[in-house]
Formats: structure tokens, sequence, C-alpha cells
């Protein structure tokens, strides 16, 4: 069987996306292939890999890339984490599904934060918010993909 292909997609690819596609890669690698992209290219967010890491999940290696340079794939469900994506999310003719799950921006909220312990609590509450959304992502697949076929365990 073919595995289904999900992009999650944000506005720069630095935070959000790239610790869903982190997830989804930890959770459901076996089941989807994923990718992130953003509508552009902000660079990776150290605080987001830091966060990542400390559950043992390592987005290091991950780029910050656009849409455009994901080239001609075809995607079976688009996932938009934040509002600007979702409002500026171009036509994915391909894809049978677009889910949009908003999440909190990390790098604005620390912007009013004291400390970075601080700053990495917020990261921290949102990688975790990611983590259940992408844990209940198959379930939600199964039911607005046709042929899904999701092995639960």
């Amino acid at each position: 069987m073919t595995k289904k292909r999900i992009l999650f997609l944000c506005t720069g690819n630095s935070c959000r996306s790239q610790m869903a596609e982190g997830w989804a890669r930890h959770i459901l690698g076996d089941r989807y292939d994923v990718a992130s992209a953003g509508l552009v290219a902000q660079g990776l967010n150290p605080f987001a890999v830091q966060v990542m890491k400390e559950v043992g999940i390592d987005i290091s290696s991950h780029r910050s890339k656009t849409i455009a340079e994901l080239g001609p794939v075809s995607f079976d469900a688009v996932v938009t984490v934040c509002g600007k994506a979702h409002d500026l999310c171009p036509a994915f003719p391909n894809a049978p599904c677009l889910i949009h799950q908003p999440f909190d921006d990390p790098p604005r909220l620390a912007l009013d934060c004291d400390t970075d312990q601080e700053a990495l609590d917020v990261y921290r509450r949102v990688r975790d918010e990611i983590r259940r959304f992408v844990e209940h992502l198959p379930a939600t697949l199964e039911t607005l993909l046709p042929g899904s076929q999701v092995r639960h365990a």
C-alpha cells in the first residue's frame, strides 16, 4: 500500500510546521510520508530545535523551505498550522483535503517573555499541543481521505 502524503504548511517554515513534521515523522512515519514548507523560508528556529530535542526528536537537520522548493509533489492532505498560511494557502489541486489547525506562534509570544526559560515554556506548550494534534491526525484523515486505512496501535 502506498503511503499517504501530508504537508504541514506555515508562514515561515521555521517553528510550528517544523515541529509538526518532526512529530509526524516520529509518530506516523511508518504510515505516512510527511513534509513541511512555508509561504516564505525564514530559517529554522533554534528554540524549536531545542524543545523537540528535549523529547528525543532531532529536527536540527531540517531546513526552512518554501512550497515552490518542494517541486511538483502531490499531497493527500495539507495541514495549515497558522492563520496566515491558511488565508494565503495556494491551491493544491491534487490534495483531496485541507485541514486548518492553528497553533499559537511561539516566536511572537516569546517577545513578551523576560527570560529564555519563559520563552522555552511557550515553545514547550505549543510543541505538546502539536503532538496531541498529530497523535489524532490518523483518525481525522481516515474520515476525510478516500481509501484510507489506518492501523491503530
